[in-house]
């Protein structure tokens, strides 16, 4: 069952929604305050969510501008303002629609259900997908599980990643993770991708991804994920 969240201050306006989305087979939570709704999203992860403009302590701009720092899940805005100017505000920071008041409550949850049925091939495509790396976070994930990384791993990781089936020499590795450092030998590379392995192996997932290349140093091997358990 989707989940939808409800950010509305008028209370008759919620009801009446929740009750078009409850018929409709949808579960539904309600926010009536702007400064809950972000740290509510964040635990929750609602499927979608339907977010008034005018609201309390914060308003639904600034939620949206804050929940697209960590999330893409479809927001369809709601407000009494007509201008296109206020509409057009709404889309730049990140709504998937944007409905004026008077609105009818049936349209409005056939609006939801395009949207949802929008976003499904690229939430499908996200879960399927095997190993994620994001360079911005410094986090690793195989399988969706998090890969335990340091900084070092990481960056080791993110290299040969980066440029699957290239083999990469011990000495090429040193240097892109610490290229001002001549005194340190090439074999503690060695050990890096030796604590990477352990990590990738204690999520039963095949430390092979990570292979090694006999005289000539380490590749990123992705076939071998699709090994594992």
């Amino acid at each position: 069952m989707q989940h939808i969240l409800i950010v509305e201050d008028d209370f008759d306006i919620a009801e009446q929604v929740m009750l078009f989305f409850k018929a409709s087979g949808f579960k539904t939570s309600h926010i009536a305050d702007g400064a809950e709704v972000v740290p509510w999203v964040e635990e929750n992860s609602p499927d979608a969510i339907l977010m008034d403009i005018m609201l309390p302590n914060q308003d639904g701009v600034e939620c949206m501008k804050q929940i697209r720092a960590f999330s893409m899940v479809p927001i369809i805005m709601m407000t009494a303002k007509v201008a296109e100017s206020d509409r057009l505000k709404g889309l730049e920071f990140g709504a998937d629609d944007y409905v004026c008041k008077p609105f009818s409550a049936a349209e409005l949850v056939m609006r939801m259900k395009a949207i949802l049925r929008r976003c499904a091939p690229l939430a499908d495509a996200e879960s399927e997908k095997l190993v994620n790396v994001d360079e911005a976070q410094l986090t690793v994930t195989l399988k969706g599980q998090l890969l335990a990384l340091t900084k070092v791993e990481f960056d080791v990781f993110a290299l040969l990643y980066n440029a699957p089936s290239r083999v990469f020499s011990r000495q090429q590795i040193l240097d892109y993770i610490q290229p001002d450092n001549f005194d340190i030998s090439d074999r503690v590379i060695d050990s890096h991708i030796k604590n990477i392995r352990k990590k990738i192996k204690s999520l039963n997932i095949s430390p092979k991804l990570v292979g090694s290349v006999y005289g000539a140093g380490y590749r990123y091997d992705e076939q071998q994920i699709n090994n594992s358990n």
